[in-house]
């Protein structure tokens, strides 16, 4: 009987030489887990009027005329003088938020929000109200922070400062009302108007 044996062209299977890929290492592996960690934690809703650089739109006191449906507005294209204008007092009230929060000279931050002639601006009148309270001038700050609020009865920052100006007064219970209100603007404990008139009500920061 003839043996017949066979030979095969090539072997089944080969063995790889080196894996597709290197395992991480430890430090790798710690990276992408704090990574995906920090994802997970959500960051705390900020309110709208946190000592924003740029002013609020002054709202109008014109009303409609008797009569006269409001529904419809009539859109215009603003002249080059008006825009020039509007971007002369966001200029200016820049450089008295500079004056103010970075080189705290009150007096000329003042100065320069009066002379920008939109005193009903609540940002405006917020910020004179502040300077004045730094300044000890507690009735002025006092009438200027109530403008503020008469002119955008939401601004929080006003609402936070002007409680900070009961707290000064040593009226805490008024200026935990004032804290509830922020709280009911920001919808939270903790946006920036809440937690720093909780600050100066609990002692522990001063602004």
């Amino acid at each position: 009987m003839t043996k017949i044996s066979l030979r095969l062209s090539r072997p089944l299977a080969r063995p790889l030489s080196r894996p597709l890929s290197r395992p991480l290492s430890w430090p790798a592996l710690a990276l992408l887990a704090s990574g995906a960690f920090a994802l997970t934690i959500a960051l705390p809703p900020v309110a709208g009027a946190v000592d924003s650089t740029t002013p609020s739109q002054t709202p109008s006191t014109q009303s409609a005329p008797a009569g006269k449906s409001t529904t419809k507005s009539v859109k215009r294209k603003k002249p080059k003088k008006e825009i020039k204008s509007e971007q002369q007092f966001i200029d200016g009230y820049k450089a008295a938020h500079a004056m103010i929060y970075q080189h705290h000279d009150y007096t000329a931050g003042i100065d320069k929000l009066q002379s920008l002639g939109h005193d009903d601006n609540p940002d405006v009148a917020n910020l004179i109200g502040y300077s004045s309270r730094k300044l000890g001038r507690y009735e002025d700050s006092k009438t200027w922070y109530e403008r503020a609020l008469a002119a955008d009865p939401a601004h929080a920052r006003t609402w936070s400062y002007y409680g900070m100006w009961h707290a000064e007064q040593g009226n805490l219970l008024k200026a935990r009302e004032f804290l509830a209100k922020v709280e009911t603007l920001c919808g939270n404990t903790r946006c920036r108007e809440y937690t720093e008139l909780k600050g100066v009500i609990e002692g522990t920061r001063t602004y």
